[in-house]
């Protein structure tokens, strides 16, 4: 494989050029700046504070970091995991585990080392992962084998961002964004010597041992070092019963008739092997390590910092039972079972972040975001044997001028900036070596400040994909908008109606596949002629207080022109169907919907109840369904709180899905059982928790409708949970 470099076309070096001096200007700029202002470090450290420990305030506003906007209501599909949500959900080492309760959110559960968001039944390039603003910049986009580079367990806080709030973040985001925040930046100084957190943790279904610090340390009075790092190690995922599907096991129970019938005795018993495969799932265990080191610089209201960041992670890629390979023998044709496939990535991560405080004039602040990765990812196809080699570098910067909300006006405008060099080498290379450039101008705004608000936002995108060994390159130019109308004439309660146009540009991938996708089990072929992808977008919602009671309602509808799919174009390649990347119109629609209440209240003591729901159905024009759609899911939960403790039990039940397409299997419905119980023994540090949890109870066998591997990847069995979280 050979390297190559990074190209940036004129237009876009200039891009990069101005906002690199704008970098390298502001530290300076900044500390002029601090020195007139009036208010000191210490409250914009109180700020900080307040922004992490609020989730909601008493109108049950979502309180979130996106462009300094806390109240803006083209957020309002935005969802928040804080720390203490985090440790009780952190299951698996992968962000789509992470908040699958949440309504409006499923994950795509190909393994327990991959699996990323699923919002809104969309997936892959519909959905961003994000960290602190910029993109992940792995290949997890490019299929559903390929991880996730976030731990969870060194996280602070999870956005989910739906609706017309991914007007941020980019067309990639027109299903949704998943935006993490993590401390690899500090932003203020901790008020002790130096800051502590720690993370441990074991299960019995995985076997899982797990580790993670992080260390804050004041340097001086304006300068914050931060270091931090995890590990994680799994065996083989346990399970509740069969692996394969009934479906499934009976296929290939049939297929090894037929061996019998031809005098293959000993593949008829490989068939009946992978058949009766039950209790846990084979190759699927991982391995894991991150390290990250940052330094931020306060000054006053201002911050400026830098981070390095190594992920590494070594996972098992679970293949179709009985799935078999050509290979070329002396005299002739033959096959050979399959090896375990596993994945071994690493990705190099440098960041930068400003956040410049410019006065009490028409802007209060300049938030910039610059970040830089090095990934590579090689598939194994048995011991040593290296298949497919993927590497991708990228560069993604962001500036946003957030005005000052004193008047009637508030708001923020932005440009965004990526660049994406991806290749891939080897039998899985089934997209050319390709680059993306994408330049962006956004803006978010809020009129009013009595009852009836009045919001909108717009973003425009150009994007260039050039295959420069196939001679294909595409432009694109795109437009998104919303406007909305929030009315707040109910004490505690805010209703609002949004209304959207997105569009998309197509990816790379669906521009240039050309190959065989085992992960996905097909031969995909790409179109280089697909139109830009658009839908117009309508959403309700209502979401505050009721007594002491909070709730959140929220009804949507998307109308997709130029959806683009894959369909299964009736014959094979190399032994796998072809799918063909097409166009369709496409209707979606879905409601997500929670509540709680405190039952009981005594001030000592607290009984809540928890009601989630969540429902999505999505139509193609010809009248088929779009594949993949998650079911209806309800959750249920009462939890006991006292200062000390904690006890929550929960049921999640999962509707079975029917309404598939001609290649897809329907999914039958199941109900998982969990309980957790959270300590806190010391009174003056509630930061201390132990936490022992079950989850699956009743040891039953789920299966995601929104995975590719659902028909032999089940969801993990009854598992008992024990961690600690420390901060000092």
């Amino acid at each position: 494989m050979t390297a190559r470099k990074i190209r940036l076309a004129p237009s876009r070096l200039t891009l990069a050029t101005a906002i690199g001096l704008a970098v390298s200007a502001s530290p300076a700029f900044a500390e002029d700046n601090a020195e007139e202002q009036a208010q000191p470090a210490d409250n914009a450290t109180q700020v900080e504070d307040d922004l992490h420990n609020r989730q909601a305030d008493g109108q049950g506003n979502i309180i979130v970091s996106a462009s300094g906007l806390r109240e803006l209501d083209v957020l309002a599909g935005t969802s928040v995991l804080e720390v203490r949500d985090i440790q009780r959900e952190a299951v698996t080492g992968q962000i789509g585990e992470l908040l699958t309760k949440i309504p409006g959110v499923s994950a795509t559960s190909f393994a327990p080392g991959s699996s990323r968001p699923v919002l809104r039944g969309q997936q892959g390039e519909r959905v961003r992962v994000l960290v602190d603003g910029v993109g992940t910049a792995d290949v997890s986009n490019t299929s559903v084998d390929h991880a996730t580079s976030i731990e969870p367990i060194t996280v602070e806080r999870v956005e989910v961002l739906r609706g017309p709030a991914v007007l941020l973040y980019g067309s990639q985001a027109i299903g949704g964004a998943v935006n993490v925040i993590d401390k690899r930046i500090p932003t203020r100084m901790p008020e002790e010597d130096f800051h502590l957190d720690a993370f441990a943790g074991v299960d019995s279904a995985t076997n899982l041992r797990t580790g993670a610090a992080s260390l804050d340390v004041g340097i001086g009075s304006n300068l914050v070092f931060h270091v931090d790092g995890s590990w994680r190690d799994t065996g083989n995922m346990d399970i509740g019963g069969f692996q394969l599907s009934p479906e499934l096991r009976e296929e290939l129970l049939e297929e090894a008739a037929e061996k019998d019938a031809d005098g293959e005795p000993d593949e008829a018993a490989e068939f009946r092997e992978a058949a009766a495969q039950r209790g846990f799932v084979p190759n699927s265990d991982m391995q894991s390590w991150t390290v990250n080191a940052g330094l931020g610089l306060i000054l006053g209201e201002s911050t400026f910092g830098a981070s390095l960041g190594w992920y590494d992670t070594n996972y098992g890629v679970i293949k179709r039972p009985g799935l078999k390979k050509e290979e070329e023998e002396e005299g002739g044709e033959g096959e050979k079972k399959e090896e375990n496939v596993r994945i071994d990535l690493q990705q190099f991560r440098a960041d930068f972040k400003g956040d410049i405080y410019l006065g009490d004039g028409a802007f209060e602040r300049l938030k910039l975001r610059v970040g830089y990765s090095d990934y590579t990812h090689t598939e194994f196809e048995g011991p040593g044997e290296v298949g497919t080699v993927f590497d991708s570098t990228s560069v993604e910067a962001r500036a946003e001028l957030v005005q000052n909300a004193d008047g009637m006006l508030r708001g923020a405008t932005g440009i965004q900036y990526l660049h994406r060099d991806f290749s891939a080498v080897g039998a899985e290379a089934y997209v050319p070596p390709n680059l993306t450039d994408q330049v962006a101008i956004f803006t978010l705004q809020e009129f009013g400040t009595g009852p009836v608000q009045i919001e909108a936002a717009a973003r425009a995108e150009f994007t260039d994909v050039e295959a420069q060994t196939l001679g294909i390159e595409r432009d694109y130019e795109t437009f998104s908008g919303a406007l909305g109308l929030v009315y707040e004439g109910i004490e505690g309660v805010r209703i609002g109606l949004n209304g959207s146009r997105a569009e998309r540009a197509p990816s790379a991938e669906e521009l240039l596949s050309d190959g065989p996708h085992i992960a996905t089990q097909a031969f995909e072929i790409g179109d280089a002629d697909l139109d830009t992808e658009s839908a117009w977008g309508l959403e309700a919602y209502a979401r505050g207080s009721i007594g002491a009671g909070t709730f959140n309602l929220t009804v949507f509808k998307q109308w997709f022109d130029n959806y683009i799919f894959l369909e299964d174009a009736g014959f094979e390649e190399d032994s796998l169907p072809v799918f063909e990347y097409l166009q369709q119109d496409a209707d979606f629609f879905g409601i997500e919907a929670d509540f709680s209440y405190p039952v009981v209240d005594t001030g000592t003591f607290r009984l809540l109840t928890d009601l989630r729901a969540s429902y999505v159905e999505a139509e193609l024009a010809d009248g088929t369904a779009v594949p993949r759609i998650p079911p209806l899911s309800l959750l249920g939960a009462l939890e006991a709180q006292t200062d000390s403790f904690d006890v929550r039990g929960e049921v999640q039940w999962f509707d079975g899905q029917d309404r598939v397409t001609a290649f897809e299997t329907p999914t039958d419905s199941f109900t998982l059982v969990n309980a957790l119980v959270a300590w806190r023994p010391l009174a003056d540090n509630q930061n201390v928790t132990v936490q022992l949890a079950t989850d699956n109870i009743f040891d039953v066998i789920g299966r995601r409708h929104a995975s590719f591997t659902k028909d032999f990847v089940p969801l993990m069995g009854r598992n008992f949970r024990a961690s600690v979280r420390l901060s000092f």
